[in-house]
């Protein structure tokens, strides 16, 4: 695990955007796994701006989604679509016929676990961009949640929901349930860079690197993936913890 201190979220959108776009401009058929929420808007509004600047072609580059709100069409302003279309899709070159996001209108899990099937036929997840729960959850996997789960229908947690309702006009109109990509299914990502910032992940970062493995803090899983880039802020990261490296873990400060 590599993990990069940064000074904020902004910080930590380009050294994401900047891992990202080595793999976009040496392979130009990747295929990423992109994130949704407020914690990659930093890095993708980096990624248009390196993309303009640079000149950079995404026309041959897929991406997978990794979740969206259960009953939401890909119409509805506060789905993962239009955010991924409004906050990103619609200012690069990208094919959109090329851009995944689960299907907010399927009914059984046996449909969601087809998700999973269409990314291995795609050539698998080349980079997985992450953010973190302040209860350790990744995408929608709750603690709880079992390591070999893969893509499904998930019940959301009332500390999620509280979250997210800043996004809706009314707390009522916040799905309970979502499409997610499972804890198994993030993990065969040949690589994973992780943002979290702020004082309120400051709790999961700790379980994070510092472990153990366990279902109560979903994130702890990753420990286990081979290729991990974390990126935290200084109100994210708590001294403690940093005496448990040992060497095992590599520390970088930008």
């Amino acid at each position: 695990m590599k993990v990069i201190k940064v000074i904020n979220n902004n910080k930590a959108g380009e050294v994401a955007g900047d891992i990202i776009l080595n793999i976009v401009k040496n392979k130009a058929n990747a295929i990423l796994g992109l994130a949704t929420g407020s914690t990659p808007i930093s890095t993708y509004k980096y990624l248009i701006e390196k993309t303009k600047n640079q000149k950079v072609d995404w026309s041959n580059i897929k991406s997978f989604n990794l979740d969206e709100y259960k009953g939401l069409s890909s119409e509805h302003k506060q789905s993962y679509r239009y955010f991924m279309n409004n906050t990103f899709f619609d200012h690069i070159n990208i094919d959109k016929k090329n851009t995944f996001v689960p299907d907010g209108l399927i009914e059984t899990n046996e449909q969601a676990a087809k998700y999973d099937k269409d990314i291995k036929m795609a050539g698998g997840i080349d980079i997985q961009l992450l953010g973190l729960g302040i209860n350790g959850h990744i995408v929608f996997n709750e603690p709880g949640t079992l390591f070999d789960s893969i893509t499904s229908i998930v019940d959301l947690t009332q500390s999620t929901i509280e979250v997210n309702s800043r996004f809706f006009k009314d707390k009522k109109d916040v799905p309970n349930q979502a499409i997610s990509m499972g804890l198994n299914s993030i993990m065969k990502a040949k690589e994973i860079v992780l943002i979290a910032t702020g004082k309120s992940k400051a709790e999961a970062v700790k379980h994070l690197i510092e472990g153990p493995i366990s279902k109560d803090w979903p994130c702890t899983i990753l420990l286990e993936h081979p290729n991990i880039t974390v990126i935290i802020d200084g109100r994210s990261i708590r001294i403690t913890f940093l005496k448990s490296f040992r060497g095992f873990f590599s520390l970088k400060f930008n």
